[in-house]
């Protein structure tokens, strides 16, 4: 016979209400509670009955997880430790994509409130493009990543402050012609110095926008001239070719500063085609920490931040919005740090 919430609450010695916050994870269980009611579950084998769950409490159990890019390392790590964190709380995670079609953003937005998810995870890159702006009342929504709002909640790191210190790191090391790969793009028709392509009003993602900040800064204390070369697709791909493009066309810089590690590695190719070796005559560094990071060649120095921390803090958000949608949004900035690795070495 199929183990019943009663079941596990006697084995457990907790009431049936405390196994019920334990699965559906909304409500917080102290630690040495949840951990005596998960033993109970796996000793039972108890399966919750998702369709009678949902016809009592409006829920079905299923959570959506909208990211720009699946195909890139980093969203690989975000889709795996959501769906494993969320499955921890008993929740599904559908998954879309959504940079070649930010509309699917609002496919999102009309299933959950139509509660057939309870609640979404989105990343846009771009907030004009984002469902939060979009008439009408929000379901439960948690935003991740770039764009600054104070619609809904969201975890974020200080893209400005990581972009600034990694920057500070390369002219510590003592590189002073230090180029950026990722800066917005420029408008077409724009001419000026500094960028290549020409200076103005810059458009491009969020993320792209603030770490731009964030190094201008840096090279602006240091009486630094910033190099900046944007780039159309932030994939290893787009950065080989444009940075193999730019060598061919200018002096090799003392170093470039990626704003993703897949752009650093895109760069990197594109040093050893040209036949520069780093870091002996070229230091690169990354963001983002990816996986590959340390095993590129030479391994990668990258801004760092606790993926873990990230996403925990992000269904921790999402189950407050589940619970009560008119919570004040709240905001949570996971700390960051450098990892130096050989790439920035100085020779």
């Amino acid at each position: 016979m199929r183990a019943t919430v009663k079941d596990v609450a006697k084995l457990a010695g907790v009431s049936p209400k405390t196994v019920s916050n334990v699965i559906n994870g909304i409500v917080f269980v102290r630690p040495e509670t949840r951990a005596r009611v998960e033993k109970a579950l796996d000793e039972l084998d108890y399966v919750p009955n998702l369709s009678a769950r949902g016809l009592r409490n409006g829920r079905s159990g299923m959570i959506g997880l909208a990211l720009p890019d699946l195909l890139r390392p980093y969203s690989a790590e975000i889709t795996h430790l959501v769906v494993e964190l969320a499955h921890d709380r008993g929740w599904g995670v559908q998954i879309e994509q959504t940079a070649a079609e930010p509309e699917r953003e609002f496919q999102l937005l009309s299933k959950a409130r139509a509660n057939l998810v309870d609640g979404l995870i989105l990343n846009p890159v771009n907030l004009d493009d984002s469902a939060v702006m979009s008439a009408g009342p929000l379901p439960a929504v948690v935003l991740i990543g770039d764009v600054d709002q104070d619609v809904v909640s969201q975890v974020a790191i200080d893209n400005i402050s990581a972009a600034r210190d990694m920057a500070q790191h390369l002219i510590d090391q003592g590189f002073r012609r230090i180029a950026a790969v990722g800066t917005p793009e420029v408008p077409r028709g724009a001419s000026g110095t500094g960028r290549v392509g020409g200076k103005t009003d810059s458009v491009g993602t969020a993320a792209s926008r603030l770490r731009a900040i964030g190094y201008s800064e840096a090279l602006a204390a240091a009486d630094l001239e910033p190099i900046e070369i944007a780039l159309d697709r932030w994939s290893p791909e787009g950065a080989a070719t444009v940075v193999g493009r730019f060598l061919e066309e200018n002096e090799t810089p003392d170093a470039f500063f990626c704003f993703t590690d897949t752009i650093a590695t895109g760069t990197l190719s594109a040093l050893w085609t040209a036949g520069i070796a780093v870091p002996a005559e070229c230091a690169v560094a990354g963001f983002d920490n990816i996986l590959e990071s340390r095993f590129t060649l030479p391994p990668l120095t990258t801004v760092d931040f606790d993926r873990r921390a990230f996403v925990s803090g992000a269904l921790d958000l999402l189950a407050e919005r589940m619970a009560n949608k008119d919570t004040e949004p709240r905001r949570i900035v996971i700390p960051h740090r450098i990892v130096t690795r050989a790439s920035t070495a100085r020779p």
